[in-house]
């Protein structure tokens, strides 16, 4: 581990590259303190304390910069939801599966196609976030409010709308130079630089119940668990993360042992079936909390019982959702047809195994089978911050600090993973490339 820590760090282009990716996060954090003009700082923290939980989920990405209202406040959010959508309409639109099957060409296209969609959803997003926010009062400064026409109103609303897509638009900016010039996927990095802000407030929320405000005795030795829990369910996604399933392969016009193989992972499906599900679990929670004062009691307990996961019908609900989501997206983003078809034209096979439709359906049922481990894996991380807020008494406000497993921690480990393997390559490669000069 030292010999690998020392050749990354005697490498001047990726340590140039290092630092480059730092400078850019240092930019993003001072820009998430930069608030929208004209807005009343208040209303946002009003707000979010009597919205669902889809705002904290967006609060968490943006790195707290929408308790702010920051001028990057949606963060990287729309270009992810963006993507999503695109990957989902390449099922349903011919010429999208024909330009992601066309190399760097096709990927540009489809890229472009993004940013299109994303700067339009981030304006969507923006404008309804502070339509929802004026609902429950005012969200012009007092001095603006005072004066200004209410015909006119939607003006300055509009106006920080297109300030808040800017900020959106500058974000996606940034995440591209992390990739081209920087360590790691951008849009990733940044997701996760947000996530990390979290974590000293998760500690400093723990030590100020057990410690600070505890009894002593039990607490701190719950205090101390906790930290251990956090630490092994650590350990546990770094090696689910990790872990894969390889597929031996032979080349027919290859004599002898081959160590070819495709490799597929536990957890094919990633973290985008938990943000599915959140997603979708959290928007009626939302549209209620944007209509707080146009809703009745009834309708809208009715409405968090059924999509609020701290609730039994929600929970049961949320799991379902992450199960078929899982599923879903493994098989969109694993063909077994194309692993088959690219294995014929390369002239090999899986031993033991005749090409074409039998090879399919033996990549067929190994991904189900490995889909379904990915699944229960996914289903118990996502579960452990319901579980855990319920089991060690944490208050609404204390739940959404302290995240023990959860998206935030899929994220973080993924990033990381990824990140160090493209650090540790980008050094070999240089290292290597010296030896001819």
């Amino acid at each position: 581990m030292w010999l690998r820590i020392k050749r990354i760090l005697s490498n001047k282009t990726v340590m140039l590259r290092l630092a480059f990716t730092l400078f850019i996060l240092l930019v993003v954090r001072i820009a998430s303190h930069i608030t929208v003009p004209l807005f009343h700082a208040q209303a946002i923290k009003d707000f979010m304390l009597a919205s669902g939980s889809f705002v904290a989920i967006l609060n968490n990405f943006s790195g707290q910069a929408l308790e702010r209202f920051s001028i990057m406040a949606l963060g990287i959010s729309p270009y992810i939801t963006a993507s999503i959508a695109v990957q989902l309409l390449q099922m349903v639109i011919p010429q999208f599966k024909e330009w992601s099957e066309q190399g760097e060409t096709g990927k540009a296209k489809m890229n472009q196609i993004t940013r299109y969609i994303s700067i339009v959803l981030a304006f969507i997003q923006s404008f309804a976030l502070i339509i929802g926010i004026s609902n429950n009062g005012s969200v012009l400064i007092p001095s603006l409010e005072a004066s200004v026409v209410e015909n006119y109103r939607y003006f300055f609303y509009i106006y920080m709308a297109l300030v808040m897509t800017a900020g959106s638009a500058l974000t996606i900016w940034l995440a591209d130079l992390i990739t081209k010039k920087g360590i790691g996927n951008g849009t990733s990095i940044l997701i996760t630089a947000g996530i990390v802000t979290s974590l000293p407030a998760m500690m400093t929320t723990l030590w100020s119940k057990y410690i600070t405000n505890g009894t002593g005795g039990w607490d701190i030795v719950i205090f101390i668990f906790i930290v251990l829990l956090y630490l092994a369910i650590l350990l546990g996604v770094v090696y689910v993360q990790i872990a894969t399933r390889k597929i031996p392969v032979q080349y027919a016009n290859r004599q002898g042992k081959s160590d070819s193989n495709i490799p597929m992972k536990i957890n094919s499906a990633g973290v985008i079936p938990v943000i599915f599900a959140q997603t979708i679990l959290s928007i009626p929670l939302t549209i209620v909390g944007f209509a707080s004062g146009s809703v009745s009691s009834g309708l809208r307990s009715w409405i968090e019982n059924i999509f609020s996961s701290q609730e039994p019908i929600g929970f049961i609900l949320y799991i379902f959702l992450i199960i078929v989501f899982s599923f879903f997206y493994s098989f969109l983003t694993i063909d077994p047809s194309k692993i088959a078809d690219n294995l014929s034209k390369s002239n090999a096979y899986v031993p033991g195994i005749r090409p074409g439709a039998d090879t399919k359906d033996f990549v067929a049922k190994l991904l189900f089978k490995i889909t379904v481990i990915g699944t229960v894996y996914l289903v118990v991380l996502a579960s452990l911050p319901v579980l855990t807020s319920i089991v060690f008494g944490f208050t609404g406000t204390e739940a959404q600090a302290i995240t023990l497993g959860g998206t935030s921690l899929l994220i973080i480990v993924g990033v990381a993973i990824e990140t160090t393997q493209q650090v540790e390559t980008d050094a070999s490669q240089a290292e290597y490339s010296g030896i001819f000069k």
